[in-house]
Formats: structure tokens, sequence, C-alpha cells
């Protein structure tokens, strides 16, 4: 069973996921970071991954990379931008007409406190792609989650940065205000409410497939640098450098919460998985903030995402 509280798991690493042979998996942003690193040890533990990436060169690139660190990995890549909603359907079309069913969905990609910028479909960046391109890309391949044998999950992944702002559904897409952490916040949240609302229908609609949520704490990964890459040398992309080198846990041990919650027994639909300390440390269930466990807005923000994404979970009601 998994711990209660902080008392941690000593010791608990990659070695520990069961067997996952026979299981195929959805990773997206896995071409770098903690996406890499999950689809990786997916792969190595006998899963058939797909990297869904945005980029198809560096998508591509880590297909090859895999390959070489695990040589048996049953990997593709399949590109999917996550800021426009024609090739989230895109993915998800193909994805269909490859494969029969789905256990393992983990949404992990992902920008950090961007300036203000719209997606293709004209939401604000942050929002809708941390949030809306995972909820639409949930919903579609929903029919393929119940077409796996019990036990297929969903892993959103969150972040400890969701504390920074609660969500609200009249300031999605305003420039007027933007604060980028407050944003990145709310998208965050976001990630948590709907992880909550999704658990909440698939308990009431009697399914077997967990939703849970994970965190990795302060890991070096390349979504610290997203906003410093785009405004230059500045201040931010120092710290941002130091951090990484001085107070960071190495990218594979961010990933251990995300790999708990895809993998381990004992998980429950909206737990949320991150380091024992907050920042480091071996997965236990994370403190997470009140306003993530609200059913009225859990409702209202996945009322507000059909609405937005035009994808419908007909099939589960509240």
């Amino acid at each position: 069973m998994f711990p209660e509280g902080r008392e941690g798991v000593p010791g608990w690493n990659a070695t520990d996921i069961p067997d996952q042979r026979g299981r195929t998996a959805v990773v997206t942003g896995a071409n770098s970071g903690i996406g890499y690193v999950t689809a990786r040890e997916l792969a190595r533990r006998g899963a058939t991954v797909v990297l869904a990436c945005r980029s198809a060169a560096r998508g591509r690139a880590a297909v090859v990379r895999l390959r070489t660190e695990v040589p048996a990995a049953e990997v593709e890549f399949a590109e999917l931008d996550l800021a426009e909603l024609a090739s989230v359907r895109e993915f998800a079309t193909a994805f269909g007409k490859r494969h029969g069913a789905l256990d393992l969905l983990v949404n992990n990609a992902g920008v950090m406190a961007l300036p203000f910028g719209r997606t293709t479909d004209g939401f604000e960046t942050q929002f809708g792609v941390n949030h809306l391109g995972h909820f639409a890309l949930t919903g579609l391949l929903l029919p393929k989650l119940r077409a796996a044998p019990p036990g297929a999950r969903i892993v959103n992944v969150s972040s400890g940065f969701h504390a920074l702002s609660d969500i609200d559904l009249d300031e999605l897409s305003d420039e007027h205000g933007y604060r980028r952490w407050a944003a990145y916040g709310r998208s965050k949240t976001a990630n948590l409410l709907f992880t909550h609302e999704l658990a909440r229908r698939f308990t009431a609609a009697g399914s077997t497939i967990t939703a849970a949520a994970s965190h990795p704490g302060y890991a070096s990964s390349n979504l610290h640098s997203g906003a410093a890459k785009l405004e230059g040398p500045t201040l931010l992309s120092r710290m941002t450098a130091v951090g990484n080198a001085v107070l960071a846990q190495p990218t594979a041990s961010g990933a251990l919460p995300t790999l708990y919650a895809a993998t381990a027994p004992g998980v429950r639909s909206d737990d949320f998985i991150g380091p024992r300390f907050g920042w480091r440390g071996a997965p236990v269930r994370s403190w997470r903030a009140k306003w993530t466990l609200d059913d009225k807005s859990g409702e209202a923000l996945w009322t507000t995402s059909e609405k937005l994404t035009g994808v419908s979970y007909a099939s589960l009601p509240r």
C-alpha cells in the first residue's frame, strides 16, 4: 500500500516499476526531461510507448536515443501540438487507427511562466497548452482507455505552483493584468481540478480507470528555461541555470512521482503524488490546495472546457 502522509517509500525507484508488458502508454512532451525519462522507464519495463511531441525532429531524435538506451524498447513517435486543437484531433485519430486500446495516458507536456500569448485557437497559452489541450486529448482517447483491461490510468502532471492561484473562469484569456506566474499556477490548478472531476465521474460511472496527478518537485528540466529562452539572457535565465545546477534534483528523480502514479499498486483516483519533502525525495501523497478539491469548481471547469475545446465527454456524465 502507498503510505499516508509523508512517511515515504524509502528507496522506491524506477526498478520497482511493475512489469508493463502488454500495456500501451502515451506520454506527452516525451522528447526531453521528465517526459522522456517517464517514457524510457515504461519502455524498459515492457510497455509499448508512444512519444507524443510537438517537434517532429526532437521527437524522432528521442526515439533513436531511447532505443539506444533500451535496445528492446517498443516505442514510436507521433506528432502532437497541444496548442492546436486540430493537431490534438489528428493525433487521437491516428492513434485510434494504430492501436486497439490505451492502458496509460501521461499528460506531461507543459509550458511555464511564459509572456502573454495565445494558442492557435485563441486561448491564453499556458491555460491552453497545460489544461485545454490535455482535456481535449483525454476526452478523444477515452474510448481507447475504456477498451483497455481493468487497471487503465490517466496521470495529469501538475505542480506545487498550483498554490499560486485558484481558477477564475472569467479571466482565462484576458491579457489585461496578466501575470505569468499566476497564470501558470491557474493552469496547474486546472490540472488538479480536472483530475478531481475526472476521478469523481469515473467513480460515479463504476469505471475501473484511475485518474491521478503528480508533480516533480524541483527537478532539472527544460520547462524552467522556456520563458528565459524567449526573452534572451536575463536575470531569470541566470537564476534558472543556478537553480538547476545547485538546488534541483536530477531529472530521473523528478520523474519518479509520475512513474509511481502511473504504475504503483495502491494508487487511488484523485491521488496527488509528489516528492516527500515537497521539492525532492521519495514519492508520497502530496499536499494540495483546498480549492483543487472543490466539486463545484471542478464541474464548472469541466463544462467550460467542453465548450472551449468542442470535445464532449458524453459517455461520462456527471
